[in-house]
């Protein structure tokens, strides 16, 4: 590897690792606003991306013990964000699922970043879109399989 080259892998890296240090910032700011724990907010966008789950997924999805789930979600219910719904084809099991009206009455808190997101996105060529694309979906893939392999969940 050519020592321009590392470089910018370098540099890739510490970019990565501040952009994720904010992340978690904004998200910690936003989940104190609403009354949430940032473990909280982040499965609750497990449920706003891939709709209703059963507490099973959810543990699945998060790498979380299923007994800290089942606690989450006591306290999520408690707040009135989620819902226990009846499952549609297994009477035995529930799904959990937001509450919208609860989700709607916090959205006005992205405003700024979805805004700026959208301006930072007009820099850059419809090319230069997809690769960043790809990186971050790659990134988002190896970061899950990390958090998977210091939980021991799976994806199964």
């Amino acid at each position: 590897m050519s020592s321009e080259r590392a470089q910018l892998v370098e540099k890739v890296l510490l970019r990565s690792r501040e952009l994720s240090t904010e992340t978690v910032m904004f998200h910690t700011a936003i989940s104190e606003t609403r009354g949430l724990s940032a473990v909280e907010s982040k499965v609750l966008d497990y449920l706003a991306r891939f709709g209703p789950q059963t507490p099973k997924e959810l543990a699945r999805l998060s790498g979380l013990a299923p007994a800290s789930v089942t606690a989450m979600i006591d306290r999520l219910e408690r707040k009135g964000i989620v819902d226990r719904r009846p499952h549609p084809d297994d009477r035995r099991r529930v799904l959990i699922a937001l509450d919208e009206q609860a989700i709607a009455s916090g959205v006005h808190l992205w405003d700024h970043l979805v805004k700026g997101m959208y301006e930072l996105c007009d820099r850059y060529t419809d090319d230069e879109l997809r690769t960043i694309i790809g990186f971050v979906e790659a990134a988002t893939t190896l970061t899950h399989e990390s958090t998977a392999n210091l939980t021991g969940s799976t994806n199964e």
